[in-house]
C-alpha cells in the first residue's frame, strides 16, 4: 500500500480512538509520530527553536504546521494536504497557526503524547488559552504502534539486515593494536552501503538517506563496565572484551532496533567465560518465554531468575518495544503485565556489569509470532575469540 494510503488509514484510526474519548484535535510534536501520522522527516528539531507540529481534527482536515524554511521539503514528503509555514519573528511564530487550527476546530479538549512534547510547546499553549482542556492521550498512539502490520515487519527485517552488516563489519576490524574509533568507522561504513544496497531507487525512498547517524555505543577492555560508553582512541589489547551495541544506530527507513555483540581479543578469562556465558543463557531464558499471551515482567523474570542462580544481582531490563521509535510500549521489566500479541517487536537483552573490572552484554531484536517469535537479527552470539 502506498505511503500516503497508510497515514490516511491511521489518521483515520486515530479519529476512531479521538471520538471514543470525545478528543476534538490531537496535537502531535514528536519527531517519530510526525513520521508516522505525516510521513514527514529529516528536519531541523526544537533543539534548533524549529517547532513542526501536526493538528488531526475530529473533523476537517489534518494540518502540518513547518518552519518556512522546511515548506518545500514538507510539501514534497508529507501526505497531509496542507502545510501551514511559520517564519522566525513573525508574530508569535509557530504558534500563530497553531492557536488558528484550535480555533478552527472550535477544540475544547486537545490531546497531546504529554512526555513526547516539548515543554516550551506545553508552556505556550497552555498560556494562549488558559481555558483549554489539555490531556494526555499517550496511551492512543502507543496503543496503535504496538502491533505492527505485515508491511512493517518486512521493513523491520531490512532493519535487521544492516544491523547485522554492521556487526559483521565490526566484528571484522577488532583486532588488538586496532583503535575503538577504527572500529566505529567500519561498522558505519558497512550500515550505510548495507541500507544504499536495500533502499534502491524507489519512488518512495528517494529522500531518505542511507548514511548511519548517531554516536555508536563501544567500549573494550575494562571500559566494558561503563555500560554506555562511546569508542575512544584507546587501543584494543589482547585479553580484552570488546563491545559493540547498535541500538542508536540500527535505524533503517524510520525504523530502530536494538542489537548487540561481543567478543574477546586472543583469549578470555575463566570469569569473563562464565559471566558472558550466563549472560547468554539470560537471554536465552527470556526468549524461550515469548509467545502470545505471555505477559511482560514474566518474561524478564526468566533472565533475572538466570542471573541470581548464578550468583549475580538483578539487571536492567530484559527488553523493551521497538519500532518507530528507540523506545515503545510494552517493556519487558518488572511491574510490565502487557500480555504480548504476535506481530510486537521487542530489542531483547541480556547484561552483567562487573563494577570496576568489565561487562558482559548481549542483545537482539524479535518478532512475536502466532508460536514463539522470529529473530530479526541474525548473527551468532555465543562466545567467540578473535
Amino acid at each position: 500500500m502506498p505511503e500516503h494510503r497508510i497515514a490516511e488509514y491511521r489518521i483515520a484510526e486515530l479519529r476512531r480512538r479521538m471520538a471514543d474519548e470525545n478528543i476534538d484535535l490531537f496535537i502531535i510534536n514528536d519527531p517519530d509520530s510526525i513520521y508516522y501520522f505525516a510521513n514527514f522527516w529529516n528536519y531541523l528539531g526544537m533543539e534548533f527553536g524549529r517547532a513542526t507540529l501536526a493538528t488531526i481534527p475530529l473533523d476537517g482536515d489534518p494540518v502540518l504546521i513547518a518552519p518556512a524554511m522546511e515548506t518545500e521539503m514538507a510539501s514534497t514528503l508529507t501526505s497531509v494536504a496542507r502545510v501551514e509555514p511559520w517564519s522566525d519573528g513573525d508574530g508569535r511564530e509557530w504558534l500563530d497557526p497553531l492557536v488558528a487550527e484550535i480555533e478552527a476546530a472550535c477544540a475544547k479538549t486537545v490531546a497531546l503524547e504529554w512526555d513526547k512534547t516539548h515543554p516550551l510547546v506545553l508552556r505556550a499553549l497552555s498560556d494562549a488559552l488558559p481555558t483549554l482542556k489539555l490531556i494526555d492521550a499517550s496511551r492512543l498512539t502507543s496503543a496503535m504502534r504496538m502491533v505492527k502490520t505485515a508491511d512493517e515487519i518486512s521493513i523491520m527485517r531490512q532493519a535487521g539486515q544492516v544491523a547485522t552488516a554492521m556487526g559483521d563489519a565490526g566484528r571484522n576490524a577488532i583486532g588488538a593494536g586496532v583503535p575503538e574509533y577504527e572500529v566505529a568507522l567500519a561498522v558505519n561504513a558497512a550500515g550505510t552501503r548495507k541500507a544504499a544496497e536495500l533502499l534502491g531507487s524507489s519512488p518512495e525512498t528517494h529522500m531518505m538517506s542511507p548514511n548511519i547517524f548517531n554516536l555508536q555505543i563501544l567500549q573494550s577492555g575494562h571500559h566494558t563496565c561503563m555500560v554506555h560508553g562511546r569508542p575512544t582512541t584507546r587501543e584494543i589489547q589482547h585479553g580484552d572484551p570488546v563491545y559493540l551495541c547498535f541500538c542508536g544506530i540500527a535505524n533503517f527507513r524510520q525504523f530502530k532496533l536494538g542489537f548487540d555483540r561481543q567478543y574477546f581479543v586472543g583469549s578470555v578469562s575463566d570469569e569473563m567465560a562464565r559471566t558472558y556465558e550466563t549472560t547468554i543463557a539470560a537471554q536465552a531464558a527470556a526468549l524461550a518465554e515469548i509467545r502470545p499471551g505471555a505477559i511482560a515482567e514474566d518474561i524478564n523474570a526468566a533472565a533475572e531468575e538466570v542471573y541470581l542462580s548464578a550468583g549475580f544481582g538483578p539487571s536492567y531490563r530484559t527488553g523493551r518495544g521497538i519500532g518507530y521509535s528507540y523506545l515503545e510500549e510494552p517493556q519487558l521489566k518488572r511491574g510490565d503485565r502487557t500480555p504480548l500479541q504476535a506481530g510486537m517487536t521487542f530489542a531483547v537483552d541480556g547484561g552483567i556489569t562487573v563494577p570496576g573490572a568489565y561487562g558482559s552484554r548481549v542483545g537482539d531484536s524479535i518478532v512475536v509470532t502466532e508460536t514463539g517469535y522470529e529473530q530479526l537479527t541474525v548473527s551468532p552470539s555465543g562466545l567467540t575469540l578473535l
